[in-house]
């Protein structure tokens, strides 16, 4: 039996095939794209980023509250400082032991300070705690309430008590040509009584070389971590045979205040002298500081393995000269006055603190001197760069030596 095939049902056969072939082939492209697009996803998941999503150009960048902003509140809502901070706080007594307590502002603003704005973010279902509150507290648990230590208490050791490494938004504006007529000459030391004596006093007496700091300057600025007569002269031990390659030297540096404990003596609500303790926009400016250039190199504390908060926070802001020690050589036996104009400083104007390169002259010629056969550091080194032009000035900086010579450094040497 002969079968014979009809052509144009055997065309249609064919052109169905075809179609179904190319279905299958759509859909298996579909799929793997699908999968591609599902590991991409898991992949960004896992690393935190989270699904993919359409950016809307439009809408506005999401606020993280977990970052409090006092240039939000002061500058855009125009809020009173005292709209949070009141004055002063019920811990004031607890704080601060027996007689070394004051009334001061001494823990974070109340949840009534914030609630009638920030009420949805206090109430958000954000796990495990609403992220507003990491701004006050240590711990994200219902259960533990702890908060930071207040960033004021700057002279309260209390090991229980973590503090929040913060940048502050603020600069404090202690104006040294207001204080320069009266000033407590019996102001206390942190620990004892509050009551302060006035005495007219003058910054730019005459000091005797036994006498190394005036008696003003100690109120407020004394040697940190001085070497006295231990036979360690370094903050932390440096390297075999370091011979004169720089490692930093202990009594660098001189403490500040960071706290209001200094500042109580005299202002507060017995003596009555302005600005009154309640009044926190008097001294904390809001105005960023100037930016000035600073002679750090970042990686030298870690190289030395130097984790002091004071020190870091003292070699961060050096302007001027990042190795100079205020116990080294014959400093000590200098008056403040030597090197610092106190009647123009101002701790708000960065500029207003910098001491001048002639100061490194001295009466005698210290380290600027009228030839370099006489000795001055500052002499040969500008000699040695002058002759290397890839030469590094290392007796007083550490990133500023790689730099250009600055005109005053020239000026100072000049015949």
């Amino acid at each position: 039996m002969t079968v014979i095939l009809d052509p144009l049902r055997n065309r249609h056969l064919r052109v169905f095939a075809v179609a179904v072939f190319a279905a299958l082939l759509l859909l298996l492209c579909l799929s793997l794209n699908a999968n591609r697009s599902t590991a991409a996803d898991f992949q960004r998941r896992a690393a935190g980023a989270g699904p993919r999503a359409k950016v809307d150009k439009t809408k506005k960048p999401r606020i993280d509250y977990t970052n409090f902003s006092h240039d939000t509140h002061v500058t855009q809502q125009k809020l009173a400082c005292d709209s949070c901070h009141k004055f002063p706080t019920a811990n004031w007594k607890q704080v601060r032991k027996a007689e070394v307590a004051f009334p001061d502002v001494a823990e974070f603003p109340e949840h009534f300070a914030c609630l009638n704005c920030h009420r949805q973010q206090f109430f958000a279902r954000e796990r495990p705690t609403p992220f507003i509150c990491a701004n006050c507290h240590v711990s994200s648990s219902p259960r533990d309430t702890t908060r930071f230590e207040f960033p004021s208490l700057g002279d309260v050791a209390d090991p229980a008590k973590k503090r929040r490494d913060v940048v502050s938004e603020f600069v404090v504006s202690f104006p040294h040509d207001k204080h320069m007529d009266v000033i407590g000459s019996h102001a206390p030391e942190p620990g004892r009584g509050r009551r302060a004596g006035f005495v007219n006093a003058a910054f730019h007496q005459q000091q005797s070389k036994e006498e190394s700091d005036p008696k003003l300057c100690v109120i407020c600025h004394q040697t940190y971590q001085p070497q006295g007569d231990s036979p360690e002269e370094y903050v932390t031990n440096p390297p075999k045979n370091i011979g004169d390659a720089f490692w930093l030297k202990k009594g660098t540096f001189k403490t500040i205040p960071v706290s209001h404990a200094q500042c109580a003596s005299c202002h507060n609500t017995e003596a009555g002298i302005e600005p009154a303790p309640s009044q926190c926009d008097a001294c904390h400016k809001l105005s960023p500081p100037q930016q000035e250039t600073v002679d750090f190199d970042p990686k030298l504390p870690v190289t030395m393995g130097t984790t002091d908060r004071m020190i870091l926070s003292r070699w961060q802001r050096r302007e001027s000269s990042a190795t100079f020690p205020h116990e080294g050589g014959l400093h000590p036996t200098l008056s403040c006055t030597t090197c610092h104009n106190v009647p123009t400083m101002n701790t708000a104007n960065a500029k207003s603190l910098k001491v001048p390169i002639k100061s490194c002259g001295g009466a005698e010629g210290c380290h600027v001197t009228a030839t370099t056969d006489d000795g001055g550091a500052l002499n040969y080194e500008i000699d040695q760069r002058k002759a290397k032009t890839d030469f590094q000035c290392t007796k007083c900086h550490l990133s500023f030596g790689k730099q250009a010579l600055p005109t005053s450094h020239m000026e100072a040497v000049a015949k």
